[in-house]
């Protein structure tokens, strides 16, 4: 099974998330993101950045934590390659808890695209028939 794709759309590119759980798909979203901006092969996990992130539904928990990961590279000039993502049912929502691993951006990364922002063009969330995870968004590049 792959972890994840990006796909064309018009003037951007989408991203998906393949995975077992639920968890698995964000996380492999998540490097599909990064992906767009770098190499992620050549990140190596020197720093941890702990998220939390609560969303009124499914898709709003996916823009929150991409947005989250976004902030982190935007302010801190962070670039990730792993994730470890924990989704529960919470009051009114879902809340996520992840812990993101990555490192400061460097040419050794082979910077690409920046991403401007994350959002809802395109974003769909389902189980497939065999049981598998897809999440998909096309972000603002």
């Amino acid at each position: 099974m792959k972890k994840w794709e990006h796909y064309e759309h018009t003037a951007d590119v989408g991203i998906r998330g393949y995975g077992e759980s639920l968890e698995e798909a964000f996380k492999n979203a998540a490097i599909a993101l990064f992906e767009i901006m770098v190499n992620t092969e050549r990140v190596v996990r020197r720093e941890e950045r702990e998220i939390e992130v609560f969303g009124e539904d499914l898709e709003d928990l996916l823009y929150s934590f991409l947005e989250e990961l976004l902030v982190l590279h935007d302010i801190e000039g962070l670039v990730f390659s792993n994730f470890e993502v924990r989704i529960e049912r919470a009051d009114k929502g879902y809340l996520l808890k992840a812990k993101a691993y990555g490192e400061p951006l460097s040419r050794n990364h082979e910077p690409r695209s920046e991403v401007k922002a994350i959002t809802y063009h395109e974003m769909e969330i389902k189980r497939l028939e065999d049981g598998t995870w897809m999440v998909q968004l096309v972000p603002d590049i």
